[in-house]
């Protein structure tokens, strides 16, 4: 069973994560702020995983804090659900268009953390969502489960519609580079 809980309690926020990488993308997403409970529902229907957050924090200050903290949380699930990566395929990748965006995310499960995040999103809102929070989810997912992780967005005119097809991307890469292949681990160190 590769599943995990992560809870966080800081003085800024407070999240929970239920993860079920296997799943069928079942999902209960309360954070408190609509876009981004959109984006992660469409998060884990494409990803196929099973997933429950619930999050608060201090949202009269921004939306920063919570958006980076449940990244991490759920990128520190995900890495203590896959354990030692044994029989995982590691490397996944998907293009996503979604009307006039189309995106690209490549990722590789290698235990080294960093991210490449070439997206021209404007500042401001969306919904209620702060746009520049979007890459920190992303910046915070990544450190903590340990990939390197690229996403490109060639082109879009649309915000919601780029900013969906990166969640969308993500996710069905995701589930392919966290596939089991039944081959053994996918270094030859032996270790990911």
């Amino acid at each position: 069973m590769r599943n995990s809980t992560v809870n966080r309690t800081t003085g800024e926020t407070s999240v929970r994560i239920d993860l079920k990488i296997d799943g069928t993308g079942k999902n209960n997403i309360e954070t408190g702020i609509g876009f981004l409970n959109h984006m992660l529902e469409l998060f884990a229907f494409h990803g196929k995983f099973d997933l429950e957050i619930k999050a608060n924090g201090d949202l009269q200050v921004d939306t920063h804090h919570i958006v980076e903290d449940i990244g991490l949380c759920l990128g520190r699930a995900f890495r203590e659900a896959l354990g030692t990566k044994p029989e995982i395929t590691r490397y996944g990748f998907s293009y996503v268009p979604m009307d006039d965006a189309l995106t690209r995310s490549v990722i590789d499960l290698s235990g080294r953390p960093y991210l490449v995040f070439e997206i021209e999103l404007p500042f401001g809102m969306i919904g209620d969502l702060e746009i520049e929070c979007i890459k920190e989810f992303f910046r915070g997912f990544v450190n903590e489960v340990r990939a390197n992780v690229h996403i490109e967005n060639f082109y879009g005119e649309n915000i919601h519609h780029i900013i969906e097809s990166v969640y969308k991307s993500f996710a069905m890469a995701l589930n392919i580079a966290s596939g089991l292949d039944n081959k053994g681990i996918p270094s030859t160190k032996g270790v990911i």
